[in-house]
């Protein structure tokens, strides 16, 4: 497992630090994943493909404090992975999204977001 930058505020709601962003490039036997992290779209994303040949990349896509959809359709360019798992929306009023909407801006774009329910799950 690798870390790798984020970009994202970390403080707690009375103001105290919260820790340090991150995100991690996980390399399996068979298959590779990125976990972005709570983060903004960096140009550090490009290094990752670099070493890496991704199968899934986990991005937010909520907007406020992270990437919005648009933002994670050009980070999964950076990445060179067009199968992305989507995090960090509809938690709050600020960062719902409108999910068929969302899917379609990835398909025009010829990759695949899929936006999981509680307790749903993936297989790669």
């Amino acid at each position: 497992m690798k870390y790798v930058s984020a970009i994202h505020s970390s403080s707690f709601p009375d103001g105290t630090y919260g820790g340090n962003p991150g995100g991690f490039v996980i390399e399996g036997e068979h298959k590779n994943i990125y976990i972005a992290g709570d983060t903004a779209l960096t140009m550090d994303m490009k290094l990752i493909p670099m070493r890496t040949k991704l199968d899934l990349a986990i991005l937010p896509v909520g907007d406020n404090f992270t990437m919005d959809v648009e933002d994670a359709i050009i980070a999964s360019d950076f990445l060179d992975c067009d199968k992305i798992l989507g995090y960090h929306y509809d938690t709050f009023g600020y960062i719902k999204i409108d999910h068929k909407q969302s899917i379609q801006k990835f398909f025009d774009k010829e990759k695949d977001l899929m936006l999981l329910e509680i307790g749903d799950s993936i297989e790669l």
